[in-house]
């Protein structure tokens, strides 16, 4: 296992501004070092659209701090003209084997 990717995690914040609105948004929260691997790359029809579902496995070291309500940001791509950056929806956090060294993310890719 190659831990040679930067993944930064995010959490849903809300703050208020100066004149007092509330402002909700994700903000970078912690960024680590993680191996990265697609776990499955499905197409299916719907609504007479092709949608693709990416799931990806993220496995890092053992750390407290996170859980499934934050989103992991990963790569890049382009839309239209300019480059966006890839967000993952974390759907699964493992311990691996409860030893407290690594930890296995399952995130889909927010399309």
């Amino acid at each position: 296992m190659k831990l040679n990717k930067r993944i930064i995690f995010q959490k849903f914040t809300t703050t208020t501004n100066d004149y007092g609105y509330e402002i909700n948004e994700w903000n970078d929260y912690k960024t680590v070092w993680s191996d990265v691997s697609n776990l499955s790359g499905r197409e299916y029809f719907a609504a007479m659209q092709v949608q693709a579902e990416k799931t990806v496995k993220f496995t890092i070291r053992y750390t407290k701090d996170i859980d499934e309500t934050m989103n992991i940001k990963f790569g890049k791509k382009t839309v239209g003209t300019e480059e966006v950056d890839i967000i993952f929806n974390i759907t699964s956090i493992d311990n691996i084997k409860y030893e407290n060294k690594f930890i296995e993310i399952k995130a889909l890719a927010v399309v």
